[in-house]
């Protein structure tokens, strides 16, 4: 297959959620970071926070999680029109903060971007912990099976620096998203999502 990586157009965090101030985050925040790809997109796939990379303005660059990531959705068929990629929080912490606050601070924010999607990924053991509500649940409990969230079909995995730290990993992470590729696709309703977004939910 030939792939290479790309930067993913990024998409913009609308008012309010562009001045949240609910939690010490936006304290420690350059900017407010919504996701990546295509807001409109039958899939999303949720990290834990957003990294250095993100925060900062000017150039970004592909990351080594953004690589593992890309190459595992290159190798089921899809593009960045497939799937839109935001994260649990929408800060990126720099120093001690209370974890449990933050995440409830965003959870509508991000109930608001994973409504009315076909399936959902989450990427990481914080992402789907905090999601599925099982703060106790191990990696091993919540892969290779399907989830429910508010009627979404959601499947979870490594997050992918793991992967690229571990290459051992890729094999398991690139079923789960061959798993999560047998979905049926057809695209959401963009009016819904443009409504929520312009809630800011």
């Amino acid at each position: 297959m030939s792939w290479n990586p790309s930067v993913w157009p990024e998409a913009r965090a609308p008012d309010p959620a562009s001045r949240c101030e609910r939690c010490e985050l936006a304290k420690q925040r350059t900017r407010v970071i919504w996701g990546e790809g295509a807001e409109d997109a039958p899939v999303a796939a949720v990290l834990d926070n957003p990294g250095a990379r993100e925060d900062r303005e000017g150039t970004p660059f592909v990351c080594a999680t953004r690589v593992a990531l890309q190459r595992a959705v290159a190798e089921v068929g899809w593009t960045e029109e497939t799937l839109f990629v935001t994260y649990l929080l929408k800060c990126r912490p720099i120093r001690k903060y209370d974890k449990e606050l933050a995440r409830d601070a965003c959870m509508d924010y991000l109930r608001g971007q994973l409504a009315g999607r076909r399936a959902v990924m989450l990427l990481g053991l914080v992402a789907a912990q905090t999601v599925l509500n099982r703060p106790d649940a191990e990696m091993a409990e919540l892969r290779n099976r399907w989830h429910d969230w508010e009627g979404v079909p959601v499947r979870v995995t490594y997050h992918p620096l793991a992967v690229h730290r571990r290459p051992n990993l890729a094999p398991n992470f690139l079923a789960d998203w061959r798993a999560l590729a047998e979905v049926p696709l057809p695209p959401v309703e963009r009016g819904q999502r443009e409504q929520d977004d312009r809630r800011g939910v």
